[in-house]
């Protein structure tokens, strides 16, 4: 998950891909993600551009609480979309 702190606009990337599953299924669950990992993309590149850090920026406590939440939001709508995806064939 480090690799988002690094580079903010993979984590945009994340929320634009939320976003076109969201267009695709209109599952609640896909837009709160898409929501979720822009609003942590532009946060990441808040902390990166010292905006809202301008000390040592360097132990992330806020990070053991922001992975955690943006990975059961992310799971909680790849589970929605693969349900809706399952219910649209008909299986």
């Amino acid at each position: 998950m480090s690799l988002f702190i690094e580079y903010p606009i993979l984590a945009a990337a994340l929320g634009a891909v939320c976003l076109v599953l969201y267009a695709v299924s209109r599952r609640l669950s896909t837009a709160v993600a898409a929501a979720a990992w822009l609003a942590y993309a532009a946060y990441e590149t808040a902390m990166r551009l010292r905006w809202l850090c301008t000390g040592e920026c360097n132990i992330r406590v806020d990070l053991l609480l922001i992975y955690p939440v943006l990975l059961v939001i992310s799971g909680v709508a790849a589970l929605g979309f693969l349900r809706w995806s399952v219910q649209r064939r008909g299986v």
